[in-house]
C-alpha cells in the first residue's frame, strides 16, 4: 500500500491498467480522503452491501473477500473497487493497493455477481507472489514522471504466501514417458532457461526449485511435459503402445446404451443433443407450474436459466425449430441427464426420451399419407423395451402428465414401479408452443430399462401345443395390461403364448362395456395336455376375471 500526492488524476487509472498489461499484476487506486481509518482485508459481513465502480449495487456474499476501511467495504478483493472511494477530478491523494490473492480465494466469485473483470481473470489463473514490490514501484515511477507529486511510504502486510516447490526429476522417467532419450545436459539447459534453479543433482536425478511465477509446476510429469514442449513434439518418436490392453467387463444382463441408439435409428429416429439448461417459461408450460426446477445463479442467458427436469422440453423446442423451417415429419430421440429437485436434494438420473410428429410414412407413391397415432408410438416403445427380453413384466396403464393428452397418456410400469411415460401432446400446448400436430412423446428411465432377463436354454417339447380362445366382457375403464397379467398368473406354468386378437365395443356388449378376445397356448414338456387339463385352467382364469374385474364370458 502506498500513498501518493499528485497534481492531476486523469492518468491514474491508465497507469494501473498499464501495470496490469506490462507485468500481469492487478492494482487499484483509492481516493485517500474517502478512506476512514485503517485498511483491512476480510470476508464480507452477512447482508453487507456496496456500490461498484460501474454503479452497480451488490449484496455481498459471506464468502466474498473484500478490502475494507474501519467502517465499510471499499472494494471486492481481486475483482472491482467501490464507487465511494474511487478517484475523481477532485482527488489529490491517491492510495495504491497491490496484493497477492490465492486463486481459490477469488475463483468463481466474479461469476456469482455476473461479472468478468481483467483483475479476476488474472487472480483466478494465478499471480506471481513476488511481483507486488516491483509493480508498486513501477506504478509510482509512472505516476511521478507523468503527473508529478510526491510518493509516500509503503505499508506491507504479510500473510501466508506460497512456498517455493522443489521437484525431483528422474532421467529414466523422461525416456519412459516420452519414448526417447534427451541428453542430461540438454535437459538441464532447457529447464534452467525456463527459470528453474538446480537445488541438487546426481547421476540419476536432479532436484529443481520452481520460480514463483510458475505455479503450474507441481509434479515430475509437469517437468517432462515442459521438456516435450521445448524439445519439440514433432521430434518425439512414433510407436505402438506396449501397455497391456484389457477388455472391459460387459455384463450380459445389462443392455448397452449404444444398443438402444442403434435400435431407435433402425426405427427411423435421429439422435439430437439439446442443452441441459432450458427456458423457464418452456419448463413451466410443458411440466406444470408446480414442478421444482433448479435455477442458475449466473445463467448464460435468460432463455437458458434453469436445469431441465425432463428431456421433453428440449425435444419440443427442437420440433418447433424444425417446423419453422418446413420440416414437418420428425422422429427424434435424446439420451441425457435430467435434474430432479424436490426442494432439498437433487438427483441426476439419465433419461431416454423420444418424439414423433407428422405423417406415418415419408412421402412416397407406394405409401399412404395417414397421420401418426398413439399406437405408432406405442409400437416403437414396445419394440425398444423388447431389448430387455422381459415384456411380460412390463405394463402400459392409464396415466397423467402435464404435457400429455389426458385420454392418450400411458404410464409404463415394471412390476408395479413406474419407469416411463408416453402419450399424445396436450392440445393446449400446440397453441402455446406454436407447433402443429400430431405430436407424440415418450420418456423412460434409462437405468430401469437397461436391466434385462438373460435368455435360458430349454429343451424343446416333442408334444403338440394346445390352443384355446377366450372372449370376455369388461368395463371400458379396465386396462388390457392388467387383464393379461391376471390371466398369465392363473394360466399355469405351461403357458407359452398369450395375446389379444380382437377388441369390440358396440350394442352387442352394452354401453360402457368392451369385449376382449384372448388367444392362449400351452405346451407340456413330457405329455400332451388333454381337454380336462385345459378346461380346468380356463375355469381358473374365468373365476379370477369375474372376481377381479366383474368380467363375463361373451357368448
Amino acid at each position: 500500500l502506498r500513498r501518493c500526492g499528485v497534481r492531476t488524476i486523469d492518468p491514474v487509472v491508465d497507469v494501473t491498467n498499464f501495470v496490469l498489461l506490462e507485468l500481469g499484476q492487478p492494482m487499484h487506486a483509492f481516493d485517500l480522503a474517502r478512506l476512514e481509518g485503517h485498511i483491512d482485508v476480510r470476508l464480507a459481513h452477512a447482508g453487507e452491501t456496496m456500490t461498484l465502480l460501474d454503479g452497480k449495487p451488490v449484496r455481498l456474499n459471506p464468502d466474498t473477500l473484500v478490502i475494507a476501511d474501519a467502517n465499510k467495504a471499499v472494494a471486492m478483493a481481486g475483482i472491482m473497487g467501490g464507487l465511494h472511494s474511487a478517484v475523481t477530478d477532485t482527488t489529490r491523494d491517491v492510495f495504491l493497493e497491490c496484493a497477492f490473492f490465492s486463486p481459490l480465494a477469488v475463483a468463481g466469485r466474479a461469476r456469482c455477481y455476473g461479472m468478468h473483470t481483467d483483475a479476476s481473470h488474472r487472480y483466478e489463473r494465478g499471480v506471481d507472489h513476488n511481483l507486488q514490490h516491483r509493480a508498486m514501484e513501477r506504478a509510482t515511477e509512472l505516476l511521478v514522471s507523468i503527473v508529478g507529486g510526491q510518493p509516500g511510504p509503503v505499508t506491507e502486510a504479510l500473510g501466508k504466501l506460497p512456498e517455493s516447490r522443489q521437484i525431483t526429476l528422474r532421467y529414466k522417467s523422461v525416456k519412459r514417458l516420452l519414448g526417447m532419450e534427451i541428453p542430461q545436459d540438454q535437459i538441464i539447459e532447457i529447464l534452467t532457461r525456463l527459470g528453474l534453479e538446480i537445488a541438487a543433482q546426481d547421476e540419476d536425478s536432479i532436484v529443481l526449485a520452481t520460480p514463483s511465477f510458475r505455479f503450474d509446476l507441481e509434479l515430475e510429469a509437469d517437468l517432462i511435459e515442459e521438456l516435450a514442449r521445448v524439445h519439440g513434439y514433432d521430434r518425439l518418436p512414433k510407436g505402438r503402445s506396449l501397455a497391456p490392453q484389457l477388455l472391459r467387463n460387459s455384463p450380459e444382463a445389462l443392455v448397452p446404451v449404444a444398443r438402444f441408439k442403434q435400435h431407435l435409428v433402425s426405427l427411423g429416429y435421429q439422435e439430437v443433443v439439446t442443452y441441459s439448461f432450458i427456458e423457464p417459461q418452456l419448463c413451466e408450460k410443458v411440466l406444470g407450474a408446480e414442478v421444482h426446477s433448479l435455477k442458475l445463479e449466473n445463467p448464460i442467458s435468460n432463455d437458458l436459466s434453469v436445469m431441465r427436469p425432463s428431456v421433453m422440453p428440449g425435444l419440443l423446442a427442437t420440433l418447433r425449430y424444425n417446423q419453422n423451417r418446413q420440416q414437418d415429419r420428425m422422429r427424434i430421440f435424446e439420451i441425457g441427464q435430467v435434474f430432479i429437485y424436490d426442494g432439498t436434494t437433487t438427483q441426476q438420473p439419465t433419461h431416454l426420451g423420444g418424439l414423433v410428429s407428422g405423417k406415418r410414412h415419408a412421402p412416397s407413391w407406394a405409401q399412404n399419407r395417414d397421420d401418426l397415432d398413439f399406437h405408432d408410438l406405442k409400437g416403437d416403445v414396445e419394440s425398444l423395451l423388447g431389448l430387455t427380453a422381459d415384456a411380460s413384466r412390463l405394463s402400459f396403464l392409464p396415466g397423467n402428465h402435464p404435457a400429455l393428452h389426458p385420454g392418450q397418456c400411458a404410464r409404463i410400469t415394471r412390476e408395479g414401479q413406474q419407469i416411463g411415460i408416453m402419450g399424445a401432446l396436450h392440445p393446449a400446448l400446440y397453441r402455446q408452443l406454436d407447433i402443429s400436430g400430431p405430436v407424440f412423446l415418450f420418456e423412460l428411465q434409462l437405468t430401469a430399462i437397461q436391466q434385462r432377463t438373460v435368455p435360458v436354454a430349454r429343451e424343446l417339447s416333442r408334444f403338440p401345443e394346445v390352443s384355446r380362445d377366450l372372449a370376455i366382457v369388461v368395463g371400458n375403464e379396465t386396462p388390457a395390461a392388467v387383464i393379461l397379467a391376471l390371466v398369465r398368473e392363473n394360466a399355469g406354468e405351461f403357458l407359452t403364448g398369450l395375446r389379444i386378437f380382437d377388441v369390440y365395443q358396440g350394442d352387442a356388449v352394452g354401453k360402457g362395456k368392451k369385449s376382449i378376445a384372448l388367444g392362449l397356448t400351452w405346451q407340456h414338456p413330457s405329455r400332451t395336455l388333454g381337454d380336462d387339463d385345459v378346461n380346468s385352467i380356463i375355469t381358473n382364469c374365468v373365476n379370477a376375471l369375474e372376481q377381479q374385474f366383474n368380467a363375463n364370458l361373451r357368448n
